[in-house]
């Protein structure tokens, strides 16, 4: 008999917004710096691992697991002239590290593994310069991504005694001679009122080897706090500058400096997206505008109207998510029903089946180009293409993995509004038995092929994994993502519950063995549907979610996404939010299938709260049923998470899944 989790008042609160009164009896447990609220939290973690523990597959999982993550990670490989920069993580290694691979051998760059005891220090962005000289990098602790900008000289391996705080997810531009530099920062958290310390980026030019507090603001002043600068550039000859900021999910704004003077408007106003760069002195840029699908254009910085862009790479029937300029060719990477196909110069690169390119790394100063290449069976390698196309590195799959064992296709299902939507299938062909199925259906964020080290266990045991490419995300373009944004966000719902009916009538799966996972918007999304259509699934892993939608903008850097979700404050926006909430849709007496929630402490991104108020409020509905919250001190939105916390997690996960769906 499982004991009962640990009991929690309910203080309740009705807020009437919009003529609508909205109960929030556990909104006392939305302040995570309550010790009381701490308390409540660390009793619940300690209730889940009573449960977690006691499942007998859990130490065995965790054994494979740790085999299957020790194959490592390999990031994008960046060429700057003879020089290449690659992010890479072994067997043993909490972190990835930076890398530098040059005259045919490679060495350690950048390595945030020795930074702590705990093995949070991670490395969470890095920029080369033009010539490779010098690296900018970001460094956090904990999961917060709070990143200290850094630089180090890549021929010596030295620092360079510029630290500058508050650089989170930094877009950094070198000038000319590595003199100085453009980089982004939030606002010290101490100069902004309560509540706006996540926001109030700005675009800053730093010289090195002074002090931080000398920097000058080049961009920013007076706009709203919730822009975010995305984009920093520097022409070869350091004439002109570029900025690039998201105003939310579907659009971009574009300003360019000649010289000293300030920043002006280029592309500000129309419901689109640019993404420009330079590439030596040519301005380029990947854009939406008039081209759902995307497309690849150069820019004259004398006359930068859209009437003057000249095509490189026009729109076509597949969507362009990357273009690159190397020093003798012109390449491009379009998304074909969610998988990779890359061309250079108009002639397709070979690549296996059902993969992702992961990186397009190429730079005009270099004829280097290299391919970072995923599959689902096959964890990252690396591509050079050259003269002639070759792998030069790959990671090995974890011990007695065959992934021969574990076919992919591909099918399509209808949704509830006669969309054809497309699911990967992978393992095996025939019968029924356990099933997952995950997705995520927003911001415009393909799933795409891509190697998953915590599938391992569950494929082996005969798990099928399913993953549809629901509406919201990128697959398709604009018009998909703007399919499943705002109010139409109820059809990504439909798209997953629709793929979890295709699974029952094809024979695969019944509910009581079809699990469902979800992290972030995808935390979300199996929220939704566990309110929704509990019937469908046996069990549900809501990881890092959000799920008070009526208050989610109050909380971390949710401001930024009332684009993509809407806003409680409009009467339209709180309309379609408060219908699907998931917190709000808790029942009393009905019967939810299991249920693990997880939060990490630090997450920057998304409050802790949500996983929190549902579970309370699950467990309360549903007292016969089983819901457990798993709470991670030390760890954020999973970013920078070390392996030794990964594994532990992971372990929890499929323990979880493997004790409720019968494996």
């Amino acid at each position: 008999m499982i004991a009962r989790p640990p009991d929690t008042a309910i203080e309740e609160v009705v807020e009437t917004i919009h003529g609508v009164d909205v109960r929030d009896p556990y909104r006392w447990l939305e302040d995570g710096e309550s010790e009381r609220v701490r308390e409540w939290a660390r009793a619940q973690t300690a209730h889940a691992r009573s449960v977690l523990d006691a499942v007998p597959q859990r130490d065995a999982i965790a054994r494979r697991l740790e085999q299957a993550m020790d194959c490592g990670l390999l990031g994008l490989s960046v060429p700057r002239g003879e020089r290449i920069f690659f992010a890479l993580r072994t067997a043993g290694m909490n972190q990835p590290a930076l890398y530098v691979r040059e005259a045919g051998s490679e060495r350690l760059l950048v390595d945030p593994n020795p930074l702590s005891a705990d093995g949070t220090a991670s490395l969470d962005w890095w920029t080369p310069s033009p010539d490779g000289e010098l690296v900018c990098y970001g460094i956090s602790e904990a999961g917060d991504e709070d990143s200290t900008l850094m630089l180090i000289e890549t021929a010596t391996g030295r620092l360079l005694p510029d630290r500058i705080p508050h650089c989170p997810w930094s877009t950094v531009a070198f000038e000319p001679g590595n003199g100085a530099i453009l980089y982004s920062r939030k606002a010290d958290p101490a100069s902004v009122p309560e509540g706006e310390q996540f926001y109030h980026r700005h675009v800053w030019r730093h010289v090195l080897g002074s002090e931080p507090a000398t920097d000058v603001e080049v961009f920013g002043q007076g706009r709203e706090k919730t822009d975010f600068p995305i984009g920093a550039s520097i022409s070869a000859g350091g004439r002109w500058s570029v900025v690039t900021v998201a105003r939310g999910y579907t659009r971009t704004a574009a300003f360019l400096s000649d010289g000293d003077a300030g920043f002006r408007p280029i592309f500000e106003g129309p419901d689109a997206e640019l993404h420009p760069w330079f590439e030596g002195d040519r301005l380029v840029a990947l854009t939406n505008l008039d081209a759902p699908n995307y497309r690849f254009v150069e820019i004259d910085p004398e006359h930068p109207e859209p009437g003057g862009w000249r095509e490189l790479i026009p729109e076509s029937e597949h969507v362009l998510v990357g273009a690159a300029l190397s020093a003798d060719g012109l390449f491009a990477h379009h998304l074909v029903d969610a998988c990779s196909r890359v061309t250079r110069d108009g002639s397709e690169v070979t690549l296996p089946g059902f993969c992702t390119v992961t990186a397009l790394g190429a730079h005009v100063s270099s004829r280097l180009v290299f391919l970072t290449v995923e599959t689902f069976t096959r964890p990252a390698f690396l591509v050079e293409v050259g003269v002639a196309e070759r792998e030069v590195f790959a990671l090995q799959p974890p011990p007695a993995f065959d992934p021969d064992r574990f076919p992919v296709r591909q099918v399509r299902y209808q949704s509830a509004d006669g969309t054809q939507v497309p699911m990967f299938l992978i393992g095996r062909l025939e019968g029924e038995g356990p099933v997952l199925l995950t997705g995520y259906g927003g911001f415009n964020i393909s799933r795409t092929p891509l190697w998953a080290a915590t599938w391992v266990p569950f494929l082996e045991a005969g798990g099928l994994v399913a993953l549809p490419n629901l509406r919201g995300g990128g697959e398709y373009g604009e018009r998909w993502h703007r399919a499943g944004m705002l109010g139409d966000k109820q059809n990504v719902f439909d798209d997953f519950t629709a793929a979890a009916e295709w699974l029952i009538a094809a024979g695969l799966t019944k509910p009581e063995l079809l699990g469902i996972v979800g992290g972030s918007n995808g935390g979300l999304l199996v929220g939704v549907a566990m309110t929704q259509r509990p019937e469908l699934y046996g069990a549900v892993v809501c990881r890092v979610p959000l799920l008070d939608m009526v208050r989610y903008e109050r909380f971390r850097i949710a401001q930024l996404w009332a684009a993509e979700y809407g806003s409680a404050d409009d009467p339209d926006g709180f309309s379609w939010l408060f219908a699907y909430s998931p917190y709000h849709h808790v029942e009393a007496g009905q019967r939810y299938p299991p249920t693990l929630l997880t939060a990490g402490e630090e997450d920057a991104r998304v409050d802790p709260m949500h996983a929190r108020k549902l579970a309370a409020r699950m467990q309360a509905a549903n007292p016969d049923g089983l819901t457990l919250l798993r709470v991670e001190p030390r760890a954020g939105h999973g970013q920078g998470k070390p392996v030794a916390k990964l594994v532990p997690e992971e372990a929890d996960v499929w323990a979880f899944l493997f004790s409720q769906l019968a494996l």
